[in-house]
């Protein structure tokens, strides 16, 4: 059976140039393995096999070509407990290999190893896959080889990562009860506005009295809704697709992050949670014996662009002679805590570990303000959506309230 596999790629005449190619192959890893053959660097599956010429299709969906991203973080832990057993590298990636279930984590792993058995270092290895390895990873474990030290190395980038999803998964867990709030509180206020509604107007048209222009307003925005059912449905359904559709995208999705990351009270704490990785992932580069000015120019990309041109006079000023702390203090680089610990540790020479301190100190007062400000916005929420559904219900009786007070 040949399937056709669409595959992401860099190299050929254009180094820096991607592009998508078609390559006719029994499986993934074979799709794979050609595209190296050819000269190419494989970033990413594109696309969902397809048949060929020859008529042939996939069968009882055995074979998924939707690219499942590389489990990384899975991966260095899994190899490190294995350094850490005793096995050497080639070793520990056969075993790693071989009870690898996922086709495309499979094909991966067994590239590494071929280029391995061909005389390539790890860490060149790696850098052929730059979609799955980071330029970070791939420095550390470069600069490990050279120490002989790789389950070290390892050791501190799973910290670092396990830590950044620790955070991460804070924000979102806070994040899932006020998204549930908002979301239960839509639906009770469109089933008041379309179907109950609609039911006092008709009682208040047949009364044939006056009623106050607000609830005259409500219950004309219902009928509006009553009557056309299926249209609000449409717009309703388009809202939350096209909602789903940005959160899947990664683009758009990182473009609403920023735009939120950007509002007054936002922007303080999202430029101390990126200077706080900045620290960590200094840290790391320094602990694996990268000299200071390559490990910022590395780290350069986990700022914002205002941010990496501060960071640019960081270094410029470093390579004139002046201390690290001073010249991150002067490009508003440096909180008042990591500006006293990275004095510090130039002074005792444990800039890294006074660096790392500086990460998690702002990290878990980070925590500390996502634990309040989830506290604080789910009575807020809760507020805002009891006097809306309030509202809507007072304005519909309102009428009954003006007829019993005449009557008395």
């Amino acid at each position: 059976m040949s399937l056709q596999f669409q595959l992401e790629v860099q190299g050929g005449a254009g180094a820096q140039a991607r592009r998508t190619i078609t390559i006719d192959a029994a499986t993934e890893a074979d799709a794979i393995r050609a595209a190296l053959r050819q000269g190419w660097r494989v970033l990413a599956i594109a696309g969902q096999p397809s048949a060929t010429a020859d008529g042939a299709t996939p069968s009882g969906g055995l074979l998924r070509a939707r690219a499942q991203p590389f489990p990384l973080l899975q991966f260095s832990q899994e190899l490190l407990a294995l350094l850490e057993a005793g096995l050497n590298l080639s070793e520990a990636l056969a075993t790693l290999h071989s009870k690898e279930a996922k086709a495309g984590a499979k094909a991966t792993l067994g590239e590494i190893r071929r280029a391995l058995s061909q005389g390539q270092s790890f860490s060149e290895t790696l850098a052929a896959f730059p979609a799955i390895f980071p330029e970070l990873y791939v420095s550390t474990v470069h600069a490990a080889e050279r120490s002989g030290n790789l389950p070290e190395a390892l050791a501190r980038y799973v910290a670092y990562q396990l830590q950044f999803d620790a955070i991460r998964k804070k924000l979102v867990s806070a994040a899932i009860y006020p998204v549930m709030l908002l979301a239960v509180g839509t639906l009770v206020t469109l089933f008041l506005l379309g179907y109950v509604v609609p039911k006092f107007s008709a009682v208040y048209e047949s009364s044939g009295r006056d009623i106050p222009w607000m609830s005259q307003m409500l219950l004309g925005f219902g009928r509006s809704l009553a009557a056309h059912p299926w249209l609000c449905a449409g717009v309703l359904c388009a809202l939350v697709g096209g909602a789903v559709a940005c959160a899947a995208n990664a683009a758009i999705r990182a473009q609403l992050i920023l735009a939120v990351l950007r509002l007054p009270v936002l922007a303080a704490k999202a430029a101390e949670f990126r200077l706080a990785r900045f620290y960590r992932a200094l840290s790391l580069l320094l602990h694996a014996g990268i000299p200071l000015s390559k490990a910022l120019a590395m780290v350069s990309g986990m700022l914002m662009p205002a941010q990496q041109r501060q960071l640019a006079d960081v270094r410029r000023a470093v390579g004139e002679g002046l201390p690290f702390s001073t010249a991150l203090d002067q490009q508003g680089l440096a909180t008042p805590v990591a500006q006293s610990l990275l004095k510090v540790g130039e002074n005792t020479g444990r800039l890294s570990d006074m660096l790392e301190r500086s990460a998690r100190f702002h990290d878990e007062e980070f925590a500390r303000w996502v634990d309040w400000a989830s506290r604080l916005l789910e009575p807020m929420l809760m507020t805002v959506i009891g006097v809306v559904i309030g509202g809507v219900v007072v304005l519909m009786y309102m009428p009954i309230f003006e007829l019993a007070g005449s009557l008395s």
